[in-house]
């Protein structure tokens, strides 16, 4: 998978790094078929006084990407957040791929059915 990331006013350490790239290998285990990752942190001083670092994630998929983003007060917060986002979006794709696969079997059973 591709990783992309990318600081606007934050010091990027190796911890944060180590951080995200774990994040992103969890979510590399829900949905295997990922082609890339584009990672955004920022701090913003002008924001609300709780919520200066703001993380936003975009994770290229078949069909349409996933995005999501979260501000809080703590970076570490904001990047566990925004993986949690994603990590339920992938959930609700399977799910509603999941139910379209045994549902339209289920339907044609039970016409076949009827029509008998």
């Amino acid at each position: 998978m591709k990783f992309v990331l990318t600081a606007h006013n934050v010091e990027l350490t190796k911890t944060i790094e180590d951080h995200i790239l774990s994040r992103i290998e969890k979510l590399e285990h829900f949905d295997r078929w990922a082609i890339d990752a584009r990672v955004s942190l920022e701090y913003d001083q002008t924001k609300a006084p709780e919520k200066h670092y703001k993380c936003s994630m975009r994770l290229g998929v078949r069909g349409p990407d996933l995005f999501a983003e979260d501000s809080e007060n703590e970076l570490y917060a904001a990047i566990d957040l925004v993986t949690k986002k994603i990590e339920q979006q992938i959930r609700k794709r399977h799910s509603k791929k999941k139910a379209k696969r045994t549902s339209e079997p289920a339907k044609q059973k039970r016409k076949a059915q009827d029509d008998s």
